[in-house]
């Protein structure tokens, strides 16, 4: 399966998770590394750009990324409580991507988009014992069109 990553060119080569690791995310706590891909472009663009501010927008980097087809757990809408896309995400999402980490059952966990909830993005388990076959692709730089950055 490919999945693709939009991230500051500054850090593109580093597919450890320790950035998700340093701050945590809507499905880590902090000292879990993971990474967050997304199952098109699209969707790895608008998660990225969310947490930019306006005009601030660093140069950046697309990364294609090949997985395993065979260890991906699936999260339905349906599992997640009502307030799952808010912004701050509730703790509770954190708790289910950390324990999902911990318990090691599968390299990859799909779940759906807090953008668009009709897409999803992988999260993947960078402690994984089949995390050495997730290969990088492609690296490119990404040019993203200044109408964006209003």
């Amino acid at each position: 399966m490919i999945v693709y990553r939009i991230t500051g060119s500054k850090h593109a080569n580093d597919i450890s998770g320790s950035g998700a690791a340093l701050y945590g995310g809507r499905w880590n706590k902090k000292g879990i590394p993971v990474l967050y891909t997304g199952e098109n472009k699209e969707i790895a663009l608008l998660e990225t750009i969310i947490h930019f501010p306006p005009m601030l927008v660093p140069s950046l980097s697309l990364l294609t990324l090949a997985i395993p087809d065979n260890s991906i757990t699936e999260i339905k809408l349906s599992y997640l409580p009502k307030n799952w896309s808010a912004y701050p995400a509730p703790d509770i999402l954190a708790e289910i991507g950390t324990d999902w980490v911990k318990k090691g059952k599968s390299l990859a966990l799909k779940v759906p988009s807090c953008i668009i909830n009709t897409s999803h993005n992988y999260i993947l388990n960078c402690g994984h014992p089949d995390y050495s076959n997730v290969k990088l692709i492609d690296l490119r730089d990404f040019n993203l069109d200044i109408r964006l950055k209003k």
